[in-house]
């Protein structure tokens, strides 16, 4: 089977890239080096997947009307990763963030429908769920409370994958990631930055109180989930869904410190600053869908994947 896989030089991307090439997948990957963080990065991300002969990559920006004239026909699966990530960042460029993931995501369904693509995983987030006071989230729950441009272009993705489904009948799986950690983790994410600073001599600022929770996800179970959602398709018919893919183990922000702290052992310098726009109180993923569907199991604990964060980061 030939792949499309958007967004593949990123953190999760290059990774998911990397193990459906090892199944032996064809996989076409996209990626336009956004500038959110260094082109370097990026294409040291892909040194793996380069080595592979199944693999082609094409330079396109999805949100380019016309992106798709490049790629090859054939393709029969897309799993879409592309999007401007971030939650804060968000909040100073929203325009950005709508062309991007909202315009990006309508251009890859477009290209799907014209050509007879009929299934895609869609890369969702936790962050749709808003400040939601049931905990864990289910996928029952409403999610009409965005708190940040970036959740709110992840609602409005979810539907419009579900119009192109009612419409054009492609199967379509929303997995809403929690929080992914681990090597190649973008710079601007929490883990990476006090890693740096603790390293570095400098001061963390925690911003709350330090008592703020994530249900921190590593990034091998993150694709897992989407090798297990990918089989679970292809054994359905025609299909549209919504998926948690989360750890179902929330971690307060100051025992995250902590850990990275015993990982290095190192003693953190803490600055505790106000709460910040966008930010949620907790993340907190029911994955018992998830479990029963596509049979999800995290297995990866926090301080068995710090550690594995922190070979990678010191091995930089």
């Amino acid at each position: 089977m030939k792949i499309l896989i958007t967004g593949c030089a990123g953190f999760i991307g290059s990774h998911v890239t990397e193990l459906f090439l090892k199944k032996g997948f064809t996989i076409i990957g996209i990626d336009n080096f956004d500038p959110f963080y260094s082109k370097e990065q990026k294409l040291q991300n892909l040194n793996h997947a380069k080595e592979y002969k199944n693999f082609s990559f094409y330079d396109l920006d999805i949100s380019d009307r016309g992106f798709a004239s490049a790629l090859p026909g054939g393709i029969e699966f897309v799993i879409h990763l592309a999007a401007k990530a971030g939650v804060r960042p968000s909040i100073d460029a929203p325009f950005d963030y709508v062309d991007t993931n909202i315009n990006g995501t309508l251009n890859m369904l477009d290209y799907m429908r014209k050509n007879g693509v009929g299934k895609m995983i869609f890369g969702s987030s936790s962050s749709v769920y808003g400040n939601n006071k049931k905990v864990p989230f289910s996928e029952s729950d409403v999610t009409d409370d965005p708190i940040s441009p970036y959740a709110f272009t992840k609602k409005s993705c979810e539907l419009l994958n579900h119009t192109y489904h009612k419409l054009y009948a492609i199967s379509i799986l929303n997995l809403r990631f929690f929080t992914v950690y681990g090597p190649r983790q973008r710079p601007d994410l929490a883990i990476r930055k006090f890693t740096e600073h603790m390293l570095g001599g400098k001061a963390i600022h925690l911003f709350g109180n330090g008592q703020t929770a994530r249900d921190y996800t590593f990034i091998s179970d993150i694709c897992n989930g989407i090798f297990n959602a990918f089989n679970y398709m292809n054994a359905q018919g025609i299909l549209f869904d919504t998926l948690n893919i989360g750890n179902h183990s929330p971690v307060k922000l100051i025992d995250m410190v902590n850990a990275i702290a015993e990982a290095l052992d190192k003693k953190p310098q803490l600055i505790f600053d106000p709460m910040q726009p966008g930010d949620v109180d907790i993340t907190y993923a029911d994955i018992s869908k998830a479990q029963k569907l596509i049979d999800y199991h995290p297995r990866v604990p926090l301080n068995e994947g710090i550690a594995s964060f922190v070979d990678w980061y010191t091995g930089l």
